[in-house]
């Protein structure tokens, strides 16, 4: 695991599977994009507002104008 950019938090629009949410969490983060992305489809096995909490994320958080 690397250190953390110290980015804000963005959506990621370059690296984006479906919103970019997963994406740019890891990139402030500093942790690997397909390991949370793996985590994430894991945790929806399980009950909880996970669907739910990525739909909001997916309004809340602005896109990364970057690119």
């Amino acid at each position: 695991m690397t250190s953390p950019a110290r980015l804000p938090l963005r959506r990621d629009t370059h690296n984006k599977v479906i919103a970019g949410v997963c994406a740019g969490i890891a990139r402030r983060y500093g942790i690997s994009r397909s390991g949370l992305r793996l985590a994430f489809v894991l945790s929806c096995v399980l009950p909880g507002p996970q669907f739910i909490a990525y739909l909001v994320l997916w309004i809340v958080i602005p896109k990364d104008t970057r690119y």
